[in-house]
């Protein structure tokens, strides 16, 4: 019978769990690139068109950054007041923005001119948007408690919206109806609104807590709101019924955002945090942790960027490799690739001398044996491990010594003596030791003797240590010294553990107190 190699126990870790798959795709957006803007950033906006350009939005000025390189390449600063809510057309070739002055301004990404001026709300703009499916068509909210419809070529008004009585900071076109608008104001509502006759469709919210944000998901028949800490979700479909009411971070919610297809849903706070939920049951699946209150976020249309602005001014850019499935299965991607003559990588290596006069040689096909003949197997024999082979050969001190090096991790020392007790090996291993020889046992007890994972039989190993070894106690003080400390060890977890054992008790009396209370 071959010899079976040591199995090493697992023990219940007391270190962090393994990362989930979810966890890990978030993991992938890595080395953030922190960019120190002059004021705070107050609004991040990726194009929807590629190159997927992003519009951040901080103190008097625009700037455009180009996302591979996350070099900035043009900046717009033809502002009167504080920039508000920069917003990229879907064509990627225009930039709406506010300002405290309340003056709406569409600009030519390119040469920066301003193309039009929109001059109605009295106080400052904090949302300009363009509509997704009416791209001459613009929403602005203003602290003037009133949003407005804008038709860009004429410059005009489509509908004033009056409903809300306080700061309007959030809202957006629907991406389903052109004709339908969702806002949040600080009077404590979400609102829905149809442009066709400027009424209010809808009212969702208590009125008690200031809305910061709203987000419409791509089907529009559910909306996001946050307000204060507090997520809440909100059926339209059921008359604006919530359906759900989330509290995962400490402070006030300030931005919210989707992935490339919505089904995950971004939210950055003042707490600092960024919390991912899966929408399907708004679990949050994942955490980000920022170095200043967040007060902008935005994730780029193809998943490869997440785009965080700081109240501190920072800007931060965390940027993810796209796998080579998700780039080949880029039609754009592919379609550049090719008019830049490397199609060779695309076809594959068999097309690499098309239109050069060049025939590849076939390879030579593999002999395949007849179905019916017997072929002998030859497996190599599995290299043992340095205790293995002692414990093969019954040299049981050898193997003992070869697990209590410091590059052997603690489950495999404790399943190697494990199986020395099931031998009857073990106090044959610990016996006719030396002060040199016995140091390692007994720093090995001294460090596992309260360890959860290995201290019953540490305990165990210490017992026969000390039963074979108090006769020659006082020759050695190293010997000496690690007894001492084996002994304090023991004395310190026996106290805590009276100490676990009244506050149990404590607690026991306390829960069956309220039990009956209750009853």
């Amino acid at each position: 019978m071959d010899f079976a190699p040591t199995a090493v126990i697992k023990k219940t870790s007391t270190a962090r769990p393994a990362h989930s798959a979810e966890s890990r795709h978030w993991r992938e957006f890595k080395s953030p690139v922190f960019i120190k803007e002059y004021a705070p950033v107050t609004a991040i906006h990726f194009a929807p068109s590629k190159p997927h350009r992003f519009a951040v939005t901080a103190a008097t000025r625009v700037q455009i950054y180009a996302p591979r390189t996350q070099k900035l390449t043009k900046t717009i600063s033809r502002f009167k007041d504080v920039a508000r809510s920069a917003c990229i057309r879907a064509d990627g070739k225009l930039v709406v923005a506010g300002d405290d002055s309340g003056l709406v301004q569409i600009f030519d990404i390119n040469s920066r001119a301003i193309l039009r001026t929109l001059d109605s709300h009295k106080q400052p703009t904090h949302v300009t948007k363009f509509s997704t499916l009416e791209p001459t068509q613009v929403l602005s909210c203003s602290d003037d408690t009133t949003a407005k419809l804008w038709d860009v070529p004429s410059q005009s008004a489509i509908t004033t919206f009056t409903s809300h009585s306080d700061y309007i900071r959030s809202g957006q076109v629907s991406t389903t109806n052109p004709n339908l608008v969702l806002t949040g104001s600080y009077d404590g509502t979400v609102r829905l609104f149809d442009s066709r006759t400027g009424h209010c469709e809808m009212t969702m919210g208590d009125g008690d807590t200031p809305v910061e944000q709203v987000l419409m998901f791509p089907s529009g028949s559910v909306v996001v709101s946050s307000a204060g800490p507090i997520l809440r979700v909100w059926d339209l479909v059921a008359g604006g019924r919530c359906t759900r009411a989330l509290s995962n971070h400490q402070k006030t919610v300030t931005s919210l955002a989707f992935n490339a297809n919505a089904s995950r849903l971004l939210t950055g706070g003042l707490d600092q945090l960024v919390k991912v939920y899966d929408v399907s049951n708004y679990k949050v699946v994942h955490t980000m942790r920022y170095p200043a209150p967040i007060l902008c976020l935005a994730v780029s249309p193809d998943e490869t960027h997440i785009a965080a602005g700081m109240s501190d001014g920072t800007l931060s850019v965390r940027r993810r490799q796209p796998k080579p499935s998700e780039a080949a299965g880029d039609p754009a991607f592919s379609a550049a690739a090719l008019k830049s003559g490397t199609y060779e990588s695309f076809l594959g290596a068999s097309f690499s001398g098309l239109g050069q006069g060049k025939v590849k040689q076939k390879t030579k096909a593999k002999a395949v044996g007849d179905i019916n003949e017997f072929r002998v197997e030859s497996r190599r024999a599995k290299r043992l491990k340095d205790y293995d082979r002692f414990l093969k050969n019954f040299k049981y001190s050898a193997a003992l010594d070869a697990v209590l090096r410091k590059q052997v991790p603690p489950a495999t020392t404790f399943s190697l003596i494990q199986e020395l007790i099931h031998r009857d090996g073990l106090r044959i291993a610990l016996a006719g030791r030396d002060d040199v020889l016995l140091e390692p046992v007994l720093r090995l007890l001294v460090k596992y003797v309260a360890d959860p994972r290995f201290g019953e039989m540490a305990c165990d190993v210490a017992g026969i240590v000390i039963e074979m070894y108090t006769p020659v106690l006082g020759q050695s003080p190293l010997i000496d010294s690690l007894f001492l400390r084996l002994r304090k060890k023991v004395l310190a977890e026996l106290r805590f553990q009276k100490e676990v054992v009244k506050t149990k008790g404590a607690l026991d009396m306390l829960i069956a107190s309220a039990s009956l209370a209750s009853t």
